[in-house]
């Protein structure tokens, strides 16, 4: 005796090919963009000895000024043992400390130092180059509407998640 199954005329089956109709289409080209792009500026990172997330800490402190750990976290998409051992790493290469803040004893903020912000600024050199050929097969004007439409998706007026 056989299951009744009922029978599909079309099924869509998931990929990361450039025209894939599948609702998950757009999740697995962005993930595979980040993979790109992620590895293009750990590149650029390497030889001045600190990694992506390393660097993903060193953006919201340069932009943000001292921040508490836990909205480091959050700031990052970081979880807080990860968060606590990246704060470590940047403490021991003198690119951060963790201050006291006050009114609260428990609470340590986490601020940039000056070598810091040099080895921010350094990044920026080194991967401009990389971040041009990495862009390198869009036309003309299309690295920027790229950038304007992954802005406004990724920053929603409305405020979504």
């Amino acid at each position: 005796m056989t299951a009744d199954v009922p029978h599909r005329t079309t099924v869509s089956r998931v990929t990361d090919r450039p025209g894939d109709a599948s609702p998950f289409a757009l999740g697995l080209l962005l993930r595979r963009a980040h993979w790109r792009a992620a590895a293009v500026m750990e590149e650029a990172l390497r030889p001045l000895g600190i990694e992506l997330r390393h660097f993903a800490v060193l953006i919201v402190l340069v932009d943000r000024g001292a921040t508490v750990q836990r909205d480091l976290v959050a700031a990052t998409g970081s979880d807080k043992a990860g968060i606590m051992r990246v704060v470590d790493d940047l403490e021991r290469k003198g690119l951060a400390v963790r201050k006291a803040v006050p009114g609260d004893r428990r609470v340590r903020a986490v601020d940039i130092t000056p070598q810091g912000i040099e080895l921010f600024d350094a990044a920026h050199v080194a991967a401009t180059p990389l971040a041009e050929r990495l862009v390198a097969e869009l036309g003309p004007g299309e690295p920027e509407q790229l950038m304007d439409l992954l802005t406004r998706f990724a920053h929603p007026a409305d405020g979504e998640a």
